[in-house]
This record gives structure tokens, C-alpha cells and sequence, in this order.
């Protein structure tokens, strides 16, 4: 399962979806940076492999960043979720 995440402006708690091929998670993420770089369309509208009731319409004049990752089982074995970046208080 690949997972696409969106990051909207003013919002600290990122929104996702699920993809079951990566084809169909690379064609999303590919058409969400298009979006991005512009502005067309305005709305984009997704929807979950995993959940296939779960809707979701983005402002694309709201959307921050946007990543795509595959889950698996060792995607978590750190306890972190993936992301960005990490911070670390290592002694």
C-alpha cells in the first residue's frame, strides 16, 4: 500500500490517502505537483484505495507539501512516522 500525504498551509496535522499500486500512487502524487506548479486545477479531488468511501476535495492554493511513501511494516519499526525530516535529542 503507498500512501500519498498532503501538508496544507495553517494546518499541523497532514491528510492522506492510500494507493494500492504505486502506478496509481505515482500518477496522484505526479498530478498533485503539476497542481502545485500551476494552480490548475484549483480543486483536486482524491480518493482512498484502502477506504473507497473516503473523499477528499484540496484547495490547491492551500497545499503546502506533498510526499508519497510505501507502508510497510518496517516503514515504522523506528516508532516514527515517516516525514520531512526528524528532529533528534541524541546525548
Amino acid at each position: 500500500m503507498f500512501t500519498i500525504e498532503l501538508t496544507l498551509k495553517h494546518t499541523p496535522l497532514p491528510i492522506s490517502v492510500q494507493k494500492k499500486t504505486q502506478e496509481d500512487a505515482e500518477a496522484t502524487y505526479g498530478k498533485l505537483s503539476e497542481a502545485l506548479r500551476t494552480g490548475n486545477p484549483v480543486l483536486f479531488e482524491l480518493t482512498c484505495d484502502q477506504q473507497p468511501h473516503k473523499k477528499l476535495t484540496v484547495l490547491i492554493s492551500e497545499l503546502a507539501a506533498v510526499q508519497m511513501f510505501e507502508k510497510t511494516s518496517t516503514a515504522t519499526a523506528s516508532g516514527r512516522p515517516p516525514g520531512f525530516f526528524a528532529l533528534t535529542s541524541e546525548q
